[in-house]
């Protein structure tokens, strides 16, 4: 054989192995790209008579209805849970991560259910420290064995809700699709937005509460945390 055609020869081999080399590469580089793609695994069903806490604020406590039309109240009818209301007025992200210990070892749920944050957007607080908040809340209410299902809140001002234009605050999708946790997503948003479910600006009344509720019921359907 010439040297002509060993060069070519030899160049041709090179070229294979270059070939051979790439396309590993770059069916490597796409294994994390299709985990990333992969959803979480679908809730596990609360059976009926379970402990849920539902740990929130005012529009947890039921302010603007009755203790027995708050959302807490109608989730418990809706699907035989025994619904703790764990909703303080006035209540901030941090003073319910505060609470949130002493809350979980007395009560021991199978589910939490977290509504948090409206408050922090109402004075102004850093969205970032809200986010880290509710973030560690979740976390903390995983750890004791928990599921925990995050609840969307509008970023609430006394002009969105008189003009009912509410949408949820962009930090609940972030911290549930960081998480993999369920979100209900639109609940309150759709609620605040209507002036006939409102009791004043920024809370439900007894109708609110009801639809905010049968509402949930749909998403923990869905999710596989509510038995069809």
């Amino acid at each position: 054989m010439t040297d002509s055609r060993m060069a070519l020869r030899s160049d041709s081999l090179a070229l294979a192995r270059r070939r051979t080399l790439m396309a590993g590469l770059a069916a490597v580089a796409l294994v994390p790209l299709a985990g990333c793609g992969r959803k979480a695994p679908r809730s596990q069903a609360v059976p009926t008579g379970a402990t849920v806490l539902a740990l929130g604020d005012s529009l947890t406590s039921g302010v603007g209805a009755s203790a027995d039309t708050a959302y807490p109240a109608v989730l418990a009818r809706l699907t035989g849970w025994k619904v703790v209301n764990a909703g303080v007025s006035g209540d901030t992200s941090a003073q319910a991560l505060e609470r949130l210990p002493a809350l979980l070892q007395t009560h021991q749920p199978a589910l939490v259910i977290v509504g948090i944050g409206g408050n922090d957007f109402l004075r102004r607080q850093s969205a970032s420290a809200t986010r880290a908040n509710i973030q560690r809340i979740c976390t903390e209410a995983r750890a004791t064995g928990a599921q925990v299902l995050l609840v969307a809140v509008p970023e609430l001002s006394l002009l969105a809700a008189s003009t009912g234009r509410l949408s949820d605050h962009a930090l609940y999708e972030e911290v549930a699709s960081e998480l993999k946790i369920p979100l209900h997503s639109k609940g309150w948003s759709g609620v605040l937005g209507d002036a006939r479910l409102r009791s004043d600006q920024i809370h439900a009344n007894a109708a609110g509460y009801e639809r905010f509720a049968q509402g949930m019921v749909e998403t923990l359907r869905d999710t596989g945390l509510l038995a069809r």
